[in-house]
């Protein structure tokens, strides 16, 4: 009997340390997945709120979205919500930079490297150490992980 309880124990540690990895790479991650497929982005926030999750499923789900041609409503849509994270501490010139910098975009004019050199050029003056470890910001889309 006790080897029993023992073993689920484990396997109850094991549960919680694969969520938290789980949380770790979906923290790291979401603003790249929400900026290719908002569909996406809702889904994996779904699975993680299932009792049991995997590892490998969820970087798998994220890894593809890689393969996911630009959608630049959901880039813009990512940028916005990266922008909360500054737009209490953020100049009004600032916020307008980034607003002339999005328009630029969506219109063809720019790219979204120019968008996320600026979000970068914020976060050096307002800094964040969330938004510092996400793959949207870093350009580090290779984050598989075992």
């Amino acid at each position: 009997m006790k080897d029993s309880s023992i073993l689920k124990e484990g396997i109850k540690m094991n549960s919680k340390k694969i969520r938290k990895d789980c949380e770790e790479l979906w923290a790291k991650n979401k603003y790249y997945v929400l900026s290719k497929s908002h569909k996406i982005y809702l889904e994996i926030r779904e699975y993680l709120k299932e009792k049991e999750v995997d590892f490998l499923f969820l970087n798998e789900k994220i890894q593809r979205v890689r393969n996911i041609e630009e959608s630049k409503k959901d880039f813009s849509n990512a940028i916005l919500h990266v922008w909360g994270y500054f737009k209490n501490e953020a100049t009004e010139i600032e916020k307008q930079g980034l607003c002339n910098l999005l328009e630029e975009y969506m219109s063809g004019k720019n790219d979204q490297k120019s968008v996320i050199e600026y979000i970068n050029i914020l976060l050096k003056k307002y800094p964040n150490e969330y938004l510092q470890k996400s793959t949207l910001l870093t350009g580090e889309k290779d984050e598989t992980v075992a």
